[in-house]
């Protein structure tokens, strides 16, 4: 899944936490980029818990869940997820799965 801001794509993670924050934008769970998160309130444009307005929700077989009161709620899911014009381009996707294919069954480029 890509930032739903800026479109970048997950990498293989390093060992420990992960710097890619998770939310949610009109009932779809969405990823934060680091560079994103850096750049401005990267909480803003997310939803918020109806109960006690925090922006740390997830949403999990068909609900959103608040993670600091534990308030949940049906997910209303009719559009497909929001993600910023441009971010959702498949551009070079066929080119990074390749690439992948050939690292793990170690192929040349």
């Amino acid at each position: 899944m890509p930032c739903f801001r800026c479109g970048a794509r997950q990498t293989d993670p390093v060992r420990g936490a992960s710097p890619w924050k998770r939310g949610v934008r009109a009932d779809h769970q969405v990823l934060v980029c680091p560079d994103c998160q850096a750049a401005r309130d990267w909480a803003a444009d997310l939803d918020r818990c109806a109960s006690c307005g925090s922006a740390a929700l997830v949403c999990r077989l068909g609900e959103v869940e608040c993670r600091d009161c534990g308030h949940t709620r049906d997910a209303v899911r009719d559009d497909p997820p929001l993600v910023r014009s441009g971010a959702a381009q498949a551009d070079g996707l066929s080119e990074e799965v390749a690439a992948a294919l050939s690292r793990v069954l170690r192929r040349g480029p």
